[in-house]
């Protein structure tokens, strides 16, 4: 569909015409809302999001989507209650999607405890997540539980190709493993794929724990 297709512009004009037709077209209304939300219009998204929810107040979806609205426009503390409720709910078909918001917004709020608990959830339902095993792989890293950072990471190259955030994450990790062969493999990728980054730059100046 068109907000898939990132035509956030016409996504806002097909929900003006279908709510021309159904006034009180609850997704039409959380369509436009998100669509809103990409293009900035902060009010105007808040104000379809509510008028969404308050026509389907049990849809997880909309408390999902608008649990990431809020994190991502400095109310984090208040996303984390619809995450909740998005994932409490027995009918919803993506918890892993908001348990990995929620991991995110937790981040956000410097409680890596509570992002640590949400990612796992999140593993749990969709263990192939790009998002949810580089933030795991992350955490552990900062926990110092190498393996488990190690096997996160894993799992990551498995499913997309590490960027140079990945790979420079991923080379620390072997470093601290005591792996030099694995270390060496991963630093010869950054320098091939991301010569010109920061990453390389800093492992070039053997900038490891900064």
């Amino acid at each position: 569909d068109v907000y898939k297709r990132q035509q956030f512009a016409v996504a806002v004009e097909e929900a003006a015409l279908a709510l021309q037709a159904v006034p009180d077209y609850a997704e039409a209304f959380g369509m436009r809302a998100l669509a809103y939300m990409e293009l900035g219009q902060v009010a105007l998204a808040e104000r379809d999001f509510h008028r969404a929810m308050s026509l389907e107040p049990g849809n997880p979806d909309f408390a999902n989507n608008y649990g990431w609205f809020l994190c991502n426009n400095g109310r984090a503390q208040e996303s984390i209650a619809y995450f909740e409720s998005a994932i409490g709910n027995q009918g919803y078909q993506s918890p892993g999607k908001a348990l990995a918001n929620a991991g995110a917004c937790s981040l956000k709020l410097k409680n890596a405890v509570a992002a640590v608990r949400d990612f796992e959830r999140a593993f749990r339902y969709e263990p192939g997540s790009f998002m949810t095993n580089m933030s795991l792989g992350r955490l552990y890293f900062e926990r110092r539980e190498y393996d488990r950072a190690r096997f996160h990471i894993g799992l990551a190259e498995k499913n997309e190709l590490l960027n140079a955030d990945a790979l420079w994450l991923a080379i620390k990790i072997e470093r601290k493993l005591g792996n030099q062969p694995a270390e060496y493999e991963l630093a010869a990728q950054l320098s091939r794929r991301y010569p010109s980054s920061s990453e390389y730059a800093a492992y070039q100046l053997g900038a490891f724990d900064e």
